[in-house]
């Protein structure tokens, strides 16, 4: 078995920005209503590890400044995330709430710090010799397959979750705890 499989399923099944926002997300919205999100994930991060077969990373080594712009922007949008996680009505799901869809999800890809060091550690760790186009093809197949599988299971974990949640309070403390794990991405970002 390569040990790129082990390698890449290891650095998504931990807790990150994904799995915070995906167990959160099925708690709140139950596992069928966060699908969408699930796919967003697995295109995003695939298409994202797919760019580091082309070397991506010497790009980001080259210019620091588009580097720390994108750990900026990154890290603003995990926060805002995490206030808005914060602030969430302690309910399972307001009416007007909605889970991310599939688009929303795979551009929050982008400035996933945890993604983006996962790959670029796969890239450089476990080159297989390919071409460049092949590369980024065996890189982009491995996250998307084995990130849909941590996907769904984060998503019908917090689906499982929302089954102990019966209070406001209960849902209060789950929201605040999601949340703070996020700010706590949020800092990872920089270091």
């Amino acid at each position: 078995m390569d040990p790129l499989y082990l390698f890449v399923f290891a650095g998504l099944f931990s807790p990150g920005p994904n799995v915070i926002l995906l167990t959160a997300s099925g708690a709140r919205f139950g596992f069928a209503r966060t699908l969408p999100h699930v796919v967003g994930v697995a295109l995003g991060v695939g298409i994202t590890a797919g760019l580091t077969g082309f070397g991506i990373g010497a790009l980001l080594s080259t210019y620091p400044a588009l580097e720390i712009t994108l750990q900026i922007i990154a890290a603003s949008w995990i926060v805002w995330m995490g206030i808005a996680l914060w602030r969430s009505s302690a309910t399972r799901s307001e009416s007007s709430a909605e889970p991310w869809g599939i688009l929303k999800a795979a551009l929050f890809q982008w400035v996933n710090p945890k993604v983006w060091a996962v790959a670029l550690a796969a890239a450089s760790g476990f080159p297989s010799g390919l071409s460049p186009i092949g590369e980024a093809l065996r890189l982009g197949t491995t996250f998307s397959t084995l990130n849909l599988g941590v996907c769904l299971f984060w998503t019908f974990a917090g689906s499982l979750l929302a089954l102990l949640l019966t209070t406001p309070k209960a849902w209060t403390i789950f929201a605040r705890v999601m949340a703070t794990g996020l700010l706590a991405s949020a800092v990872m970002v920089f270091l």
